[in-house]
């Protein structure tokens, strides 16, 4: 079950254009880790953007999708062959995720929260 899809857009710094996603958009700041923000809708908390500065020495995700089960995600993934650009890792954040490169060419973060939310 997919619980959400968010575009990740890179940037060399996250902060800038704060006031655009807020003050025109009219999303909020729901998470901010400095190297990542995430801004999301008051009425709808699954429509989000996130702005990151990725790690050179990971590919950028280009969107990252939340998911129920990322446990089977990833072993049907490495069953089928797909290209694992990052393995199952539990991060310091509280997400276990992978990155897998889609049929068309685009790097997914497909993640779930360690504390099932």
């Amino acid at each position: 079950m997919v619980k959400r899809v968010i575009p990740n857009i890179r940037s060399g710094n996250p902060a800038d254009g704060q006031e655009f996603y807020t003050d025109v958009l009219g999303l909020e700041v729901v998470m901010d880790m400095g190297w990542i923000v995430t801004f999301g809708s008051p009425e709808n908390p699954t429509a989000q953007l996130t702005v990151v500065d990725s790690d050179p020495a990971l590919p950028h995700p280009d969107y990252s999708v939340e998911v129920a089960d990322v446990d089977s995600c990833y072993r049907r993934a490495q069953e089928q062959g797909w290209d694992i650009l990052h393995p199952l890792t539990v991060e310091p954040w509280g997400v276990r995720r992978f990155f897998v490169r889609d049929p068309h060419g685009k790097v997914a973060n497909v993640m779930q929260h360690e504390d099932g939310r």
